[in-house]
């Protein structure tokens, strides 16, 4: 095929969740350039942590916003960001955006795609908790993105029953699996050797609880009574090392040091490049977390999830068993944790679900889509099926 005649794929993201989400995407899009043209552009709506993902897959954006500020509010990220990427677009014309989640930058490279009339992609569509504000503001972010996408790449069947019954055709909708299991699976090693040199030093086979915290509607008490939870869990149980990689957010950090810091078994580190963050999941005994990526992770290395958060748009790990959607009160936390580091029936059964999320064959199912879309294959990818 003619370089010529190659469809002009425009990704866009700005958060270090996105970059490894879209990571494997990226590949598999530049390993079929007989078909495809990638331009990468970030927003830099993260920084450091963005490009410390991108490492892990080998390749630079081709455009950098840069947008990041210190306390950078949601109307800043989304103003700034669409008045860049409208001058983008317009500049390259791609022949398709492609954008990822419930970010602001994905909200905003919609909006700029839609204004410049080209068609949009969404790849993690059809999430929802049918919660407006829980999480926030990614539920609202999706729900736009979803209202106006051309293709709706969906990573489980019941994420497409959500597309179907707000009256997206079927046409337009592709089960791919999620991106997040291909990319954990691509950077998991047997044998590793962490960067954070402190990582190299725990005891593995003892019981490690990797625990994050970050969600902006648990900011306040609710983040209080989890950080409680964790100190309680880390009281009760001498043969116990909690690991918080602590989230760079001034109200994060400084909640995490009043309350967690000081403790023996409680280790506070900076934010994790993401090849120390997979191949810490896949060594720790279960995990503790307010995190949407890492309901899907923890299932790749059978790893229970004690979910603090009231709501998640990812039923489906609580429905397989391998999350315990707990909330965000000190008492459930901590007894939901107690649990499952006594009760060793519990444990295995949450152990051994079934990954309902993925088999490391999204990004391909996503391409090859795209390329049914442009005409280039005359049948349309086989669906993910749990």
């Amino acid at each position: 095929m003619e370089k010529s005649k190659r469809k002009k794929i425009m990704v866009i993201f700005g958060t270090r969740p996105e970059a490894t989400k879209m990571g494997p995407v990226v590949q598999t899009l530049k390993s079929n350039s007989k078909w495809f043209e990638t331009i990468v552009v970030v927003t830099g709506q993260h920084r450091e942590q963005l490009y410390q993902a991108l490492e892990a897959f080998s390749f630079e954006p081709d455009i950098n916003l840069d947008i990041m500020k210190e306390q950078q509010t949601l109307s800043y990220i989304v103003s700034t960001a669409l008045k860049g990427l409208d001058e983008i677009v317009k500049k390259e014309n791609p022949d398709l955006v492609l954008v990822h989640g419930d970010t602001q930058t994905t909200v905003s490279a919609t909006l700029a795609s839609c204004y410049n009339k080209i068609p949009l992609a969404h790849v993690e569509a059809g999430l929802r908790s049918f919660k407006k504000y829980n999480p926030w503001p990614e539920e609202i972010n999706r729900i736009i993105t979803d209202s106006v996408a051309d293709i709706l790449f969906a990573p489980t069947p019941s994420n497409k029953e959500n597309l179907l019954n707000i009256g997206v055709e079927p046409n337009r909708i592709f089960v791919t699996g999620q991106t997040q299991i291909d990319a954990a699976m691509a950077i998991y090693q047997a044998e590793y050797c962490f960067r954070e040199e402190v990582l190299n030093k725990l005891d593995y086979s003892k019981r490690i609880i990797l625990a994050t915290a970050h969600r902006r509607e648990n900011y306040g008490e609710p983040m209080n009574q989890m950080f409680r939870a964790m100190r309680h869990i880390a009281d009760e149980f001498s043969d116990v090392m909690i690991v918080y990689p602590v989230h760079l957010s001034p109200i994060v950090q400084e909640t995490a040091k009043s309350i967690l810091s000081g403790h023996p078994r409680i280790m506070l580190l900076n934010p994790l490049e993401y090849r120390d963050m997979i191949n810490l999941m896949a060594r720790v005994y279960l995990v503790m977390s307010d995190s949407g990526g890492l309901q899907e992770e923890c299932p790749v290395f059978n790893k229970p999830l004690v979910l603090m958060r009231e709501t998640t748009e990812r039923p489906e790990g609580v429905e397989s068993g391998v999350t315990a959607l707990c909330g965000t009160k000190e008492k459930d936390i901590y007894e939901y944790t107690y649990r499952l580091l006594t009760d060793s029936k519990e444990y295995m059964r949450m152990a051994s679900a079934k990954n309902p999320f993925g088999d490391g064959k999204a990004s391909e199912r996503i391409v090859n889509a795209l390329a049914y879309y442009f005409g280039y294959k005359e049948e349309a990818p086989i669906e993910f099926i749990p």
